[in-house]
């Protein structure tokens, strides 16, 4: 298959040998688990069960709120005993509507039917069976995965993209993943063909993981719907974007989605989650994470449950060794610094890096020397200098019009930043305002909308009272015009 290239890019030190080589290790639940009614795009999932509930593993915790939500279910057996907010998996630390389970030790799985073959279903009740198990973009995007099929089918995509790439730094939990469970990635993938009514899918792989490659490679052997596509090795070839850039030339357009190119993106993990809901019943109730960093002592891949809190995950790994100068969920390039070690592990999560001194590379920032290598690296061609400098003056439209929409926040303008200035952060503290700004402005909207219909309803009743006095004059009118008939 032809390959083209992407504008930018850069070439950060891999690291990956930290847990590249540690099989992939089952982590039991903990005795508490907190699991967050939030761990996708689009609004929280409603909770179905109160405090002193018991639940079994797998059982309907929350129930996602329309097509743009996710369910969220148990991913052990115990007792409910809290329902409010807790710590978020974000640098703000904001707290989130969280189901609190403590574990009973047993492990108990919820009573299942037997499962039907997905292929004797209709797409779109393949699609439904993949929403009720909860499964989301394993990638990072979060994205309902029901949702992202049913509406390529309707955009009539030609092509699945498998994204295996997992090109950001010190991350290894997906390269882990296909080299021990290529079976089920593959079959996941026909699976989501399927749904889609696609006629074709690619595998990507970075060319730094050759034994990822030979495992899917023999996994997908002799089925002429899938193959696997080798992809150099350059950050971040693993965003879907530029992924779809590799494999096509096609650029997705401003504003557009990846679907507009005829291709849709899913991480392998998300293919992997589908094979398990589908054909053994799983929700998605655990993933692999990658714990590293020269900081951990003990760096390894978890099969670990979704609600387990990092100290409990770094805990598993032995603990950490000296003092954590960073502590990341995710990798150095697009991983959100945490604000607490009690912080729970989410769907999202492919990893928990804690770095060293060393690793960390604290610096000041200094002044922008205006070099131009933010906008030489950029692998969506825009003008970081520009965007971070119109954020840091609060002028948020002019950051939209230097493409703020557009970033991807993947960090290639930092990393190449030679004065160290944080233009990341500055991009996502803008994109933070202005949906504050956004959801500001719905909602006074929605005031208005309510406060007319107010009006109109007061103005309907006083028109209806009105009426009714009228008729109730013209009737003694009437009354009074016919008593005095009678009476001459």
């Amino acid at each position: 298959m032809k390959l083209f290239d992407f504008w930018g890019g850069v070439h950060p030190a891999g690291q990956k040998h930290l847990s590249a080589d540690q099989p992939i290790r089952i982590m039991p639940p903990p005795a508490r688990l907190h699991i967050p009614l939030q761990q996708h795009t689009g609004l929280p999932a409603l909770a179905v069960v109160k405090v002193g509930d018991s639940v079994l593993k797998g059982q309907l915790l929350a129930q996602g709120q329309g097509a743009v939500s996710a369910s969220v279910h148990a991913p052990t057996s115990g007792v409910i005993t809290a329902i409010g907010d807790f710590t978020a998996p974000h640098v703000s630390g904001l707290p989130l509507p969280t189901v609190t389970l403590d574990s009973d030790g047993e492990d108990r799985w919820l009573e299942r039917e037997p499962l039907p073959d997905p292929f004797a279903l209709e797409p779109e009740q393949v699609a439904a069976q993949i929403a009720e198990a909860g499964i989301v973009g394993m990638g990072g995007a979060n994205f309902p995965a029901a949702l992202k099929l049913n509406k390529a089918r309707q955009a009539k995509v030609h092509t699945l993209a498998v994204n295996g790439a997992e090109c950001e730094p010190y991350m290894t939990c997906d390269d882990r993943l296909m080299r021990e469970r290529a079976a089920g990635i593959v079959d996941g993938v026909r699976l989501m063909l399927y749904a889609l009514q696609a006629p074709q899918a690619v595998i990507a792989i970075e060319d730094n993981k050759p034994e990822a490659i030979a495992s899917m490679s023999a996994a997908c052997h002799g089925d002429p719907q899938i193959r696997v596509v080798v992809v150099p090795s350059r950050y971040p070839a693993g965003s879907a974007k530029q992924l779809i850039q590799l494999l096509t030339g096609l650029e997705t357009p401003a504003g557009g989605r990846g679907t507009d190119t005829g291709i849709l993106v899913h991480n392998v993990g998300t293919a992997y989650a589908v094979h398990r809901a589908l054909r053994q019943a799983h929700p998605l109730i655990s993933r692999i994470v990658t714990i590293t960093g020269g900081a951990v002592a003990e760096p390894q891949n978890l099969e670990a449950p979704i609600g387990a809190l990092v100290e409990d995950l770094l805990a598993f790994c032995g603990g950490v060794t000296g003092e954590v100068a960073k502590l990341l969920m995710g990798g150095p390039m697009m991983g959100q610094p945490l604000p607490t070690w009690q912080t729970p592990m989410v769907k999202g999560t492919n990893g928990i890096l804690a770095l060293t001194a060393a690793e960390a590379q604290l610096t000041t920032p200094s002044p922008c020397i205006r070099c131009g290598r933010c906008v030489e690296v950029c692998p969506m061609g825009l003008m970081p200098l520009e965007m971070s400098k119109r954020a840091r003056c609060d002028d948020l439209d002019g950051a939209l019009d230097f493409g703020l929409i557009d970033c991807i926040s993947c960090g290639s303008c930092a990393y190449a930043c030679p004065s160290h200035i944080p233009l990341v952060q500055y991009f996502e503290y803008a994109r933070g305002v202005l949906e504050a700004r956004e959801r500001a402005e719905q909602k006074s909207k929605e005031t208005r909308r309510l406060l007319d219909q107010r009006q109109a309803r007061l103005a309907r009743a006083e028109q209806a009272k009105a009426e009714a006095a009228a008729r109730r004059q013209a009737e003694k009118r009437q009354a009074k015009a016919a008593k005095a008939g009678a009476a001459a």
